[in-house]
């Protein structure tokens, strides 16, 4: 753990959560099992959560694809729903499930699949994954809590207990 290399919050990062709650900053990969150890420690925690890309084709074939397609579900106001269906069901990441996942979320598919392709998605993907090496990030997930890098998942002992 370091506090070194904190990154600010973003006027277009992907945020969800109460405004007053403890900011999480969450660089991951759709393909990565360590990120959904992640995304499940922080699913229902008391948090203000921001997702930011940390996706190379390196260590997964599919890692851009999905970043792509997930900014691609951005782009219809779905960023967080594709987000959650991707980690929930990780063992269906092709593209027909993709496109099954558009359809159960009312998505334009054909809107969709252009955007994935598009040089603007590549682009913010690119400087997500450009920011987290510049903050020091070397694994996903890496995670900053309270202003502290965590590499791998956030110890379920720091994530703040669900609110009854």
């Amino acid at each position: 753990m370091t506090s070194a290399g904190v990154p600010g919050l973003r006027d277009d990062d992907h945020v969800r959560g109460e405004p007053g709650a403890p900011l999480v900053l969450f660089y991951g990969d759709f393909t990565c099992p360590r990120c959904l150890v992640g995304y499940d420690r922080l699913r229902d925690a008391p948090v203000r959560l921001v997702f930011r890309h940390l996706a190379l084709r390196a260590k997964h074939q599919r890692a851009l694809a999905l970043a792509h397609a997930a900014e691609a579900a951005a782009l219809q106001d779905a960023f967080w729903p594709f987000h959650d269906s991707l980690y929930e069901d990780a063992g269906r990441i092709d593209d027909p499930h993709l496109w099954a996942r558009c359809e159960a979320l009312g998505l334009d598919v054909a809107r969709f699949d252009v955007d994935r392709r598009s040089d603007a998605v590549a682009a913010r993907v690119s400087r997500d994954v450009r920011d987290a090496l510049r903050a020091g990030a070397t694994t996903t997930p890496t995670v900053w809590m309270d202003g502290v890098r965590h590499d791998g998942p956030p110890p379920a002992r720091v994530v703040p207990d669900p609110i009854p």
